[in-house]
């Protein structure tokens, strides 16, 4: 493909780069920062290059898998200043839910078709390593085929401390007890630097990646995440994906890569310590689309964050190389707590045709990536398994509602 036709007013260096992108060489992560800062052509021709890539890469389906979020404890001392969700054990929202709620929040994503639940919580002062294990024993006795991705680095890392066990032992510990998959999130930005501002008190660099490769080494795969739009540069930004190519090269562990766009306005880090509020939208498909071109082919699952971009923009971002749309998540509290404004639930339903719209083909898949089930005939997707709600009307709709449902109370009232 000739680029620069495509685009004349696009900067030779930036042709350059993609044209080598598109011939399989990787890039190095100079060329990634700069990419990182593409305008105009340069930005538009940079998201036309990624689609490309991704269609090479993966094809043009777009999966999601369907699954639920469940937060066990919102108490947290770890003191992230992105963070709206810890809460302190003695504030009155506070909850640290007990082992039956957690499994009623289990049996309600398997009665709307969930294969998967991923499972997150503060670092909460009193649990222990056999808080984390009895949480997976337990569903595991349950839901014998529900898929457990669970436990962050940062939750490993607690966990492990508390255990006294070499760090392989304890997670092959937690896979035997039914852990699966590991989110590969508390990474926000893999330079110490940066996190002594945004999680001063969080696991530093080099103590993720340990925690990470040694997770590949016994075969317990992980998700690979970045948190953009606060404080952080494209040079970071391009160090940490060369980071994760590298880790990646090595392991062959990660499933995916998912950027995280940073909520802004419930923080300590926007309201006093002067992060920018949140990324723009070329930013947003800036970093999707220099990913898909990084990170291949060693990274070829690019998942869109529609928690953080809102349905709309995923779909755009779905076409500048993103192929996934990620999960239906059902509860989603950490987003929310800081100010995301797109809910908690997005139904299979709902990405289907919110994938249609963009002319591409819906598929579900698992947690690894095995495509389940395919939706190419929309008069064949199965019926809905979400809990039936009522339709709040407005305008005069509503108030012939409210007359009609004035004249039926008498008749209700008289039934036997």
């Amino acid at each position: 493909m000739n680029l620069a036709q495509l685009f004349p007013a696009a900067s030779r260096e930036l042709v350059r780069s993609l044209e080598r992108a598109l011939e399989g060489r990787e890039l190095d992560a100079r060329e990634a920062e700069r990419m990182l800062a593409a305008q105009g052509d340069d930005l538009q021709l940079l998201l036309r290059a990624a689609d490309v890539a991704r269609r090479e890469d993966v094809g043009d389906d777009i999966s999601f898998v369907v699954c639920r979020n469940i937060n066990f404890t919102n108490v947290c001392y770890v003191g992230c200043s992105f963070c709206g969700f810890a809460r302190h054990k003695d504030e009155h929202d506070a909850y640290d839910h007990p082992m039956q709620v957690m499994l009623d929040k289990a049996r309600d994503a398997v009665a709307r078709g969930a294969t998967e639940v991923c499972i997150q919580g503060g670092i909460h002062p009193n649990k222990d390593h056999h808080h984390y294990r009895e949480i997976l024993t337990a569903l595991k006795a349950e839901f014998p085929e529900l898929h457990i991705h669970a436990f962050s680095p940062e939750e490993i890392d607690f966990g492990h401390k508390k255990s006294g066990m070499p760090l392989a032992e304890y997670l092959h510990w937690l896979v035997e007890a039914g852990l699966g998959t590991m989110p590969g999130t508390a990474a926000e930005i893999l330079d110490d630097e940066i996190r002594k501002i945004v999680s001063p008190r969080k696991i530093r660099r080099d103590r993720w990646v340990e925690i990470v490769k040694t997770a590949h080494s016994i075969g317990l795969r992980s998700t690979s995440t970045l948190m953009y739009g606060h404080i952080e540069e494209p040079r970071h930004i391009a160090a940490h994906l060369d980071l994760l190519r590298g880790i990646q090269k090595e392991t062959g562990g990660f499933t995916e890569f998912v950027p995280l766009g940073f909520i802004h306005e419930r923080n300590t880090l926007f309201n006093h310590l002067g992060a920018r509020p949140g990324a723009s939208t070329s930013e947003d498909l800036r970093l999707v689309a220099v990913a898909r071109l990084f990170l291949r082919p060693w990274i070829t699952n690019v998942q869109v964050s529609w928690v953080k971009m809102g349905p709309k923009l995923a779909q755009v971002a779905l076409t500048s190389g993103a192929n996934d749309f990620g999960g239906t998540l059902m509860e989603e509290s950490i987003s929310r707590e800081s100010g995301s404004q797109y809910g908690e639930n997005l139904p299979a339903e709902e990405m289907r045709r919110l994938i249609r719209e963009i002319g591409r083909a819906p598929v579900e898949r698992n947690t690894l990536y095995r495509i389940l089930r395919r939706f190419d005939d929309p008069e064949k997707d199965p019926p809905s398994l979400e809990p039936q709600r009522p339709v709040q009307l407005s305008g005069p709709a509503r108030w012939r509602q409210q007359e009609e449902s004035e004249r039926r109370a008498p008749e209700r009232s008289a039934s036997p």
